[in-house]
């Protein structure tokens, strides 16, 4: 099953099913919008089951992509991880810093009152700050209670996404020197058009991961194809991790972190630190400069017989007013 959010009806926007295709749609009328869905799936999962099985039938109206906005335009919670320890390996060199505590996930709390549309220019102050973009998976939980392991987990993952995680990489080195969480070098993330329900990857979802490639590209050429099951840890294990201490929201959003392959130089990047952090490892200095004003970046991840999935992240960096 596939949901988006279309513009009207305040900040949050309105729930719709949406056809495999991503052409047609029908509104979840009664249900208003995604965060109220979350909050008593339950009840919500078997109306919006059928309103996609009317979809099938070749129901539904015309789906414009310009009312398409992110499926949680903003969200109680976003937890972003480092999933994939060859991007974690990378990210040490460039940065110098040390490699985390074995046994413990990396992970952060980020801005979640603002989801950016899939297709929205990117409104950023400065281009001396480092814009690069961040290829990641991602799942929405229904409510999650504390202590929660990883196999009860994975019952609480409603929702597969798509995000770019975008980042200021000059900014970043001076607040993770601090002790303290990302504020400035983390703006707004981009979220693709459709949330999906895991069922909906077929065997492409496993193990708490999204086996599939997430295809990059960064002024309409190739950058990378990482594929994203090489997770270290799966979103399961992830979900547990933050839920340790404390019950999730429903609604609550967590990314995989950048994704990244041991076998960067074949598949590509995701991001433009890991590239530099490529070129410093096989050269000794980085020589590809982040995004410019005007720059555009394209995100998909597609299934094998190349149906749509998520739908496609496609957007422009622009100096912000």
């Amino acid at each position: 099953m596939k949901l988006a959010t279309l513009s009207g009806n305040g900040p949050d926007g309105r729930l719709v099913v949406v056809s495999d295709d991503g052409s047609r749609f029908l509104a979840a009328e009664g249900l208003g919008t995604l965060q109220a869905a979350l909050e008593a799936w339950d009840q919500a999962e078997p109306a919006l089951r059928a309103l996609a099985a009317r979809l099938a039938d070749g129901k539904g109206a015309s789906l414009a992509a310009e009312a398409i906005l992110a499926p949680l335009p903003r969200a109680w919670q976003w937890l972003d991880a480092s999933a994939y320890r060859s991007h974690g390996e990378l990210m040490e060199r460039l940065f110098d810093t040390p490699p985390p505590a074995p046994g413990r996930p990396l992970m952060y709390q980020g801005m979640s009152h603002v989801f950016l549309a899939p297709t929205q220019d990117v409104p950023l102050p400065s281009e001396e700050d480092g814009i690069d973009f961040e290829g990641e998976f991602g799942v929405v939980t229904d409510r999650v209670p504390m202590g929660v392991t990883p196999a009860e987990a994975m019952k609480h993952i409603r929702l597969v996404v798509q995000i770019n995680d975008w980042s200021l990489r000059a900014i970043a080195p001076i607040e993770m020197k601090t002790g303290f969480g990302w504020v400035q070098a983390k703006p707004a993330c981009s979220v693709a058009p459709f949330a999906v329900t895991p069922d909906a990857l077929g065997a492409h979802w496993r193990d708490g991961r999204v086996h599939l490639p997430l295809l990059v590209d960064w002024n309409g050429r190739r950058f990378g194809a990482a594929r994203g099951e090489a997770m270290g840890v799966g979103f399961h294990e992830l979900i547990a991790h933050a839920a340790a201490t404390r019950d999730l929201c429903a609604g609550t959003v967590i990314g995989s972190g950048t994704v990244s392959n041991d076998n960067y130089r074949e598949v590509g990047s995701s991001c433009i630190a890991e590239r530099r952090g490529i070129e410093i490892l096989d050269e000794g200095a980085p020589r590809t400069n982040y995004m410019r004003f005007g720059d555009t970046v394209r995100m998909e991840a597609v299934l094998s017989d190349g149906g749509i999935l998520f739908g496609a992240i496609d957007q422009r960096v622009v100096k912000s007013v």
